[in-house]
């Protein structure tokens, strides 16, 4: 790229704050001028953008690209998955590396790398999943923040067995990120509860994609979700909660945040655009084609629901949880749900749905748009100004946007590799019109110019200010603080009776209403004096007693039990 130039003339510039009229100027790859009227300089290429919205490149928060999972590997892999991105007017994707229980953070991480490198057309970045637990997987995080430049990793409440870890694992997981400035982030449902209610299911003849949403009610999605938050809490750790789905869900976010914790919520493109309905559609094909986890809820205000919290900045930002898988992948479930491969498309219709859903809508204005496409996510992440603004100094990924034109969404038009879209028939206001990625064009008008390899890996330093500024400084005032106290001098029970602590020559005893010897004091089972029966006991026999000192001296009493 050495030595291009891209000037993109006459646009209206959305920046999460504030809307204006300017040209841009990118060089080598990054935003040099944005101002009105820029003198065209030698030999560079424009892109007339009158008329039209000029903002920064989508960021996906969430996707799956090839992943391994569930006896099969996700259709869609790091080149197509990209490509499909910038088709849609996304410019980075972080994705997700999920290694196997007992497989090295590093070594997975290494292999995922492998994959992605020679294929992005894009710019993106990792998560990090954490699946297992050790003293080791502690330490490899912490390289991985100070070596790799990851600064979020995710760990799993569900998939039990396979990803699924406990509460006590899920607090040194947090506790971890907390001491190396990473952000955690939560897959959050019930696992064990979807273990025995999928078993129920398939005892009860419900062996079809319906089953699935039926072992996976929302309210095990806003317990995880409530719970998480919890224990993060208690290791004063920031949280991200992925794929919010579920009223119950962005309920128990807003009402962490509401608690003052430091906690974003993450609606996905599916979540904001489609229902649950689909799962008891007749045809199999159709409702297996939903399917993911968790699950799209069958409540038809849940989308409408989520976008106003998205747009009124109760929930954060937008990934898609991009994971795809063809029919014949599908139909490794089709005797029994469990079996289906859980995953949705989503990473080329994001904009257009959210636009659609949101600005078309009247639910939210460009600014907020911008905010919750590509600058939010670039705070949480770590990555602003680098990416997420259209400003001096930034990365040249833009997206000249037609807020005008419209498209309809359809697996026999899109760029994925897979065979079916969640969208299908979904007429969309708002459509990229113009990618760029690194200051070169590589979307103009339904064409498609990338290459492979193209894109970058994004190291994401830790200690976010949007993340972190807020927890470090309450690390400084929550400090717990001892009461001091005069010791205890009284007796303590063991099983072979008081024994007394402090001064050995105080004469203190829990028995009675005098003072006695210590020597008595430390034996009081062994007393001479005549055990005294308390009334007869319904039944036959005698109800035992003893006697007590009530609270404050005074004389004896009887306690009958």
């Amino acid at each position: 790229m050495s030595g291009s130039r891209l000037l993109i003339r006459g646009g209206t510039i959305v920046n999460a704050d504030r809307k204006f009229v300017a040209d841009v100027l990118c060089e080598d790859g990054i935003i040099k001028e944005v101002a009105p009227n820029i003198v065209q300089p030698g030999q560079c290429d424009v892109v007339d953008a009158t008329g039209k919205l000029v903002m920064p490149g989508g960021i996906d928060t969430h996707t799956h690209m090839q992943l391994p999972f569930m006896g099969t590997v996700a259709v869609d892999d790091f080149y197509s998955g990209t490509r499909a991105a910038v088709a849609g007017g996304t410019t980075m994707i972080i994705d997700f590396v999920l290694g196997s229980r007992g497989v090295s953070l590093l070594d997975a991480y290494e292999q995922w790398r492998g994959w992605a490198d020679p294929k992005v057309v894009c710019d993106y970045s990792f998560h990090v999943g954490v699946t297992w637990w050790s003293e080791q997987v502690g330490k490899d995080m912490k390289r991985l923040v100070d070596e790799k430049g990851v600064n979020s990793f995710k760990m799993f409440l569900a998939y039990k067995n396979v990803f699924q870890l406990d509460d006590g694992e899920l607090l040194n997981a947090f506790r971890v990120c907390g001491q190396i400035g990473a952000l955690a982030q939560v897959h959050a449902e019930n696992g064990d509860v979807i273990h025995d209610q999928s078993k129920r299911m398939i005892e009860l003849g419900i062996t079809g994609p319906e089953g699935h949403m039926m072992c996976r009610p929302e309210e095990v999605e806003g317990e995880a979700t409530a719970r998480a938050s919890m224990l993060a809490h208690q290791v004063n750790c920031p949280l991200y909660v992925v794929h919010v789905m579920s009223k119950s869900a962005a309920e128990a976010v807003l009402d962490a945040k509401r608690r003052g914790r430091i906690i974003f919520g993450e609606p996905i493109a599916a979540s904001l655009g489609t229902d649950g309905t689909h799962y008891c559609h007749h045809d199999w094909r159709h409702a297996a084609g939903h399917v993911m986890g968790p699950p799209l809820r069958p409540d038809k205000g849940t989308p409408e629901y989520l976008m106003n919290l998205l747009a009124s900045g109760q929930l954060d930002c937008t990934g898609t949880d991009n994971c795809t898988f063809n029919a014949n992948q599908k139909a490794m479930g089709r005797e029994d749900f469990r079996k289906i491969p859980n995953g949705v498309n989503g990473v080329e219709d994001r904009m257009s749905v959210i636009w659609e859903k949101g600005v078309h809508a009247g639910r939210m204005d460009p600014c907020r748009f911008v905010a919750v496409t590509s600058t939010t996510a670039a705070r949480i992440f770590n990555i602003y100004p680098q990416k997420g603004v259209i400003a001096p100094g930034s990365d040249a990924d833009i997206v000249v946007w037609d807020a005008e034109a419209s498209r309809t969404i359809s697996a026999k038009t899109h760029h994925q590799a897979v065979d079916f879209n969640i969208f299908e028939g979904l007429e969309c206001h708002g459509v990229a019109l113009v990618t760029i990625s690194r200051g070169k064009v590589v979307w103009n008008r339904g064409t498609l110019t990338v290459e492979r390899g193209a894109g970058r890996y994004i190291p994401r330093a830790p200690y976010a200010d949007i993340v972190y500024d807020t927890v470090k400084r309450r690390e400084l005032v929550n400090i717990p603080e001892k009461v001091d106290r005069k010791p205890y001098t009284g007796p303590v029970w063991t099983k072979d009776g008081d024994i007394m602590v402090g001064d050995p020559n105080a004469e203190m005893s829990i028995m009675g209403g005098g003072v006695e010897s210590p020597e008595k004091a430390a034996s009081p089972t062994k007393s001479t004096a005549p055990q005294q029966r308390g009334p007869e006991a319904p039944g036959g026999g005698k109800a035992s007693s003893r006697v007590l000192r009530p609270p404050g001296g005074g004389g004896s009493g009887i306690f009958f039990g």
